[in-house]
């Protein structure tokens, strides 16, 4: 069944026109990150944790992340570029912003907004690995296996995905709606002018 998007404090913005569906509410989002967070911090329990959030998209599901998360963690992030203002990955990865902590010895838990053809991730996981970290493992919002290309070991997995173009809760179609509190899917139409 499909569900009609809104904004709780702006329901008639013109962002949700272009919107087909809204696969999650932000209450099921906000629930399963609690549930994640539960198992990190188990998981984790005394080992201090750096969490490496993958910028831009991950922005605001690691800030509530790290909330759901009582144990003590440190937090940096990285940014890195293979899809500039298309819809898929043109498998040429950049590094644009790289970490500030230096995670030889650490446990570092890479948190992604969306695992897509798996192909950047394995490039960024291949670069952290040279770094000698004490482990790495992989916490993603959103899995979409139908279109994996490169294996990738996800330990954590918030939502699992069909081939859609999924926007919202930090997730952009060129630098758009990322402020959807939700999970929608975009209209064909708009990303296909």
């Amino acid at each position: 069944m499909k569900t009609q998007p809104t904004f709780a404090h702006a329901p008639e913005s013109p962002l949700l026109a272009h919107i087909e569906e809204t696969l999650f509410s932000g209450e099921q989002i906000a629930t399963r990150v609690t549930e994640l967070g539960a198992e990190i911090s188990r998981d984790y329990m005394g080992l201090d944790p750096l969490l490496v959030g993958v910028l831009r998209g991950v922005a605001v599901f690691i800030g509530d992340l790290v909330r759901a998360i009582p144990a003590p963690l440190d937090l940096d992030f990285i940014a890195i570029s293979s899809y500039g203002t298309a819809t898929r990955s043109s498998g040429v990865v950049r590094i644009l912003k790289d970490l500030d902590e230096n995670i030889t010895g650490r446990h570092v838990l890479v948190v992604e907004d969306i695992i897509d053809t798996g192909l950047t991730l394995s490039y960024l996981m291949r670069q952290l690995l040279e770094r000698r970290p004490a482990s790495v493992e992989i916490c993603t919002l959103l899995d979409k296996p139908a279109r994996r290309l490169a294996e990738v070991p996800v330990k954590y997995v918030g939502f699992t995905i069909p081939d859609k173009f999924v926007v919202g809760y930090g997730l952009d179609y060129a630098q758009k709606y990322r402020n959807l509190p939700f999970l929608g899917v975009l209209k064909p139409e708009v990303y296909s002018r």
